[in-house]
């Protein structure tokens, strides 16, 4: 019955074994980064108790127009060229801000490979944050 349904219907069962993948995708890579999700509302807790240090990946223009507070800007294209920058925090939770949060994984990779192990990730980005009317920090680099 079942291989019947998936012979007539092939393409069907095409799109939601490619859904699944998609879906299992992001699970994935978090984990490849050794990071975890925070969600917009946790993380003001995450920097006051424990000192977390927030890197916004944003380009400086777009930093300037509206960052979490004492975020710290590091444009995701010089984040390699940063570490030194930010290695003082390493032993600190560190979280990492973008838009949506896609590069905030990809950074996330970069930072384990030079022995950051407490990574989190703001979920859905700068847009949750915005999304949940949380306030904005302007103007500073």
């Amino acid at each position: 019955m079942y291989v019947d349904f998936i012979t007539e219907y092939w393409y069907l069962f095409a799109m939601l074994l490619a859904i699944v993948f998609i879906l299992g995708l992001e699970p994935a890579q978090r984990r490849a980064a050794g990071s975890r999700n925070v969600a917009p509302a946790e993380l003001p807790k995450l920097q006051y108790r424990e000192q977390a240090v927030i890197i916004d990946l944003s380009d400086n223009e777009t930093f300037k127009q509206g960052h979490v507070s004492k975020a710290i800007n590091i444009p995701f294209k010089s984040l390699n060229d940063s570490i030194g920058k930010i290695r003082k925090h390493q032993a600190k939770p560190v979280v990492l801000v973008c838009e949506t949060g896609a590069n905030s994984r990809k950074a996330a990779m970069v930072l384990k490979k030079n022995e950051f192990s407490n990574l989190y990730i703001l979920n859905g980005g700068l847009a949750s944050w915005k999304r949940e009317n949380l306030p904005l920090e302007k103007g500073r680099k």
